[in-house]
């Protein structure tokens, strides 16, 4: 009886913790912790899922709340980690289902048809997920933002759907495991995870934005001096037609005599 009553106890006093635990965030962070308390480890599954379908939806955030959870005991921290990163694969495999259903040809198309592309450009950037797309795919699961998009470009180029799941599996496990057991740490403390996962996130945000920024200013001008040079052909092309015009008149003139005094 003394064993029963202080498991009863103990259970108690960890359902109050998570409990105050979910009283004391508001907003997505309480209504997450909320749904991981009620669903258990199928609600970080789910959460996870949702991130990578739904970006706006930051795993920096979902996940140090998971371990958070884990650590008021409404659930076990090994398990957490292992339903993340199910959510993290069942995701990108939609992706990378969404990627091979819109396949190459389709999104040369559409490409083509936007400002500064050409399909050079798609040329270029198949070359080179060919060539690096196995790294491109397992650290990308790490990266912010490219986290969700890796998996689309995987199916175009009809990456193996086994290599495809040994790599996100691989790379989602690392992320998951890593802001999962900090936030367990951490505790109450969990969102410093967050913080710093935001710096990282922001990082990435502003790299992204001026390497977009320098590809605008670099295409720009390379269509700038094709099109200088295209002016510049004609002129001449031009220039050279009037002087055989001139030179044919001369000629004439002085043939028939009509240049003479």
């Amino acid at each position: 009886m003394p064993i029963l009553f202080s498991t009863v106890q103990s259970t108690d006093l960890m359902l109050s913790a998570g409990a105050s635990a979910a009283q004391n965030l508001s907003g997505f962070s309480g209504w997450a912790v909320t749904l991981m308390e009620t669903l258990g480890p199928l609600g970080v599954g789910f959460l996870v899922f949702l991130d990578n379908i739904f970006p706006p939806i930051p795993s920096e955030l979902v996940l140090p709340l998971a371990g958070f959870t884990a650590s008021q005991g409404s659930m076990n921290i090994v398990v957490a980690i292992i339903f993340a990163t199910l959510g993290s694969v069942v995701g990108a495999v939609v992706l990378w289902a969404v990627g091979k259903w819109i396949g190459l040809e389709r999104i040369a198309r559409i490409a083509v048809k936007m400002p500064l592309v050409d399909v050079d450009d798609v040329h270029k950037t198949v070359a080179w997920f060919d060539k690096h797309g196995d790294k491109a795919v397992f650290f990308g699961r790490m990266v912010p933002i490219f986290r969700s998009l890796i998996s689309i470009p995987a199916g175009m180029r009809d990456m193996s759907i086994i290599k495809f799941l040994l790599l996100t599996t691989a790379g989602s496990a690392i992320w998951n495991t890593i802001l999962i057991v900090a936030g367990f740490y951490l505790g109450e403390n969990w969102s410093v995870v967050e913080t710093y996962a935001g710096y990282f996130q922001t990082l990435v945000i502003v790299a992204v934005v001026v390497f977009v920024a320098v590809w605008i200013v670099l295409k720009v001008r390379k269509r700038r001096r094709a099109k200088a040079a295209r002016g510049t052909e004609a002129s001449g092309v031009h220039t050279e037609g009037r002087e055989d015009y001139t030179e044919g008149i001369e000629r004439t003139e002085g043939s028939t005599g009509l240049g003479e005094g």
